[in-house]
């Protein structure tokens, strides 16, 4: 059996590369470029708006990768009969190094440290770059366990010497509150995303069921509920810095990976049936193609709010996709009904939930946001599962595997190595400028993004990865 999903990789590749891309762009670029809420010129946050563009997809995609690793990385270890105790203080203990990292870098980035940024802040960022790496990064197995922790427990030390004694930008200090909200969201994930997937590994449904409940405190948090035990306990947090109830609305995200990431691993376990294969590829493009109209589809229709034009399409694409995946014969075609089928429920009800909340939007997120974003999620694994593991594209994807599987590094990649760089360089203002107008706004994000994949690969290739 193989260890990963190519098609989970490239999912999670796909994310975190889309995700230093959006942030990478110039601001001179259509309304579609960016945040649905965050339009040009001006780029300020307003929740009024509604839809979702493709950089609103970006996040999503990340949370349900991540669910969907928890069946190889929690589940295997379950069956070999790691104690469940054990497994959940491990998810506990990779919640909490989570937490650090989101604090950690963001007080390191170099806009943290000086303003307007400098020689000693460009060099502390790339000093807490190098620090990462004994952090997190999984050492030599044949250093004795004492080195090991030595090791790890010297950087975490140095780190909290550097939180405490560098110098900030504009006089602030160290701040517990000051960190990196997809991070710490990540970590919450990791948390409970993996407690509930643990609990509930064999039953899946009573997954679904502690949605439902979850759904409930939500529907319950606004004002108009304020005396309720419902509104006390979704405002209720010992530590607010790490732990809010808020965040575990992603959890709708995060749940339906777990089911995807069974199907996949079932389909890996499963003794391979290569029954019809042959005679099914017609069928298996046709089923990568329609994932990405889907996806494409839905992110013009609800962008644009052309909604029922939007709904109409969706439907016609599905029963389209269902006569496909009708008459499965080979395990890959077992594995993408699944997929398929799961996606377009998901798909389905988040569109028929899309007039609640005001319509669907990435912040403040809405119930539509979370299953239509998980539908097309299941589609984008449905397509990578053909182009990486059925058609066995892996040179073509081997820039979305590799930075999959180390999405720490790529994550921080450009704040942390390529702006400091460059700025020592003396090259980052010529390239902005450069890059200032129009689309070629978008190379500007493309030349970042291209250096940030070169920098993951370079390290996922010589098995340098950051772990939690």
């Amino acid at each position: 059996m193989q260890k990963r999903s190519n098609a989970i990789d490239a999912l999670r590749g796909y994310a975190i590369l889309t995700m230093v891309l959006s942030g990478a762009v110039a601001d001179t670029l259509p309304a579609w470029m960016y945040h649905a809420q965050t339009p040009p010129p001006d780029h300020i946050f307003n929740p009024a708006i509604y839809g979702i563009s493709w950089v609103d997809l970006v996040f999503p995609f990340f949370l349900f990768s991540m669910g969907a690793a928890m069946p190889f990385s929690l589940g295997s270890k379950a069956e070999k009969g790691v104690p469940l105790r054990k497994l959940l203080f491990d998810s506990l203990i990779r919640g909490l190094q989570l937490a650090f990292f989101a604090i950690f870098i963001q007080h390191m980035y170099s806009f943290s440290l000086s303003n307007p940024q400098d020689y000693r802040a460009w060099f502390t960022t790339l000093s807490a770059f190098v620090l990462l790496f004994p952090m997190f990064m999984r050492l030599p197995s044949q250093m004795p366990t004492w080195t090991h922790h030595a090791v790890k427990v010297g950087a975490y030390l140095i780190a909290v010497v550097m939180l405490a004694t560098v110098r900030y930008a504009d006089g602030k200090q160290f701040d517990l509150n000051y960190s990196n909200i997809i991070i710490l969201l990540l970590a919450n994930m990791a948390v409970f995303g993996s407690a509930i997937y643990l609990m509930t590994r064999t039953r899946p449904w009573l997954r679904v069921a502690v949605l439902l409940f979850i759904m409930a405190i939500l529907l319950c948090s606004t004002d108009a509920f304020n005396g309720s035990w419902q509104k006390a306990l979704f405002d209720f947090s010992p530590f607010p810095w790490l732990y809010k109830f808020n965040f575990l609305k992603y959890l709708f995200i995060v749940i339906p990976g777990t089911i995807a990431g069974e199907y996949v691993r079932e389909w890996f376990i499963r003794p391979a049936s290569e029954s019809g294969k042959e005679k099914e590829k017609p069928m298996a493009g046709a089923l990568a193609l329609l994932g990405v109209i889907l996806i494409v589809v839905n992110l013009y229709g609800l962008f644009s709010r052309h909604l029922v034009l939007n709904l109409g399409a969706t439907v016609v694409l599905l029963v389209c996709g269902g006569f496909l995946v009708r008459r499965a014969e080979s395990s890959f075609a077992l594995l993408w009904r699944k997929l398929f089928r799961a996606g377009a429920l998901l798909l389905l009800l988040g569109l028929f939930f899309e007039a609640f909340e005001g319509g669907i939007r990435k912040d403040y997120a809405t119930f539509s946001y979370f299953f239509v974003t998980s539908g097309l999620a299941f589609m984008a694994l449905m397509t990578f599962s053909v182009l990486c593991d059925y058609f066995g594209w892996h040179k073509a994807t081997s820039f979305l595997t590799l930075s999959g599987q180390n999405p720490m590094i790529a994550y921080v990649g450009a704040d942390m190595v390529i702006y400091p760089l460059f700025n020592i360089l003396g090259l980052l203002p010529l390239f902005f400028k450069f890059c200032a107008d129009g689309w070629w706004g978008l190379l500007q994000g493309v030349v970042i993004t291209a250096l940030v994949t070169m920098i993951t690969m370079f390290f996922s290739k010589i098995k340098w990865f950051w772990r939690t």
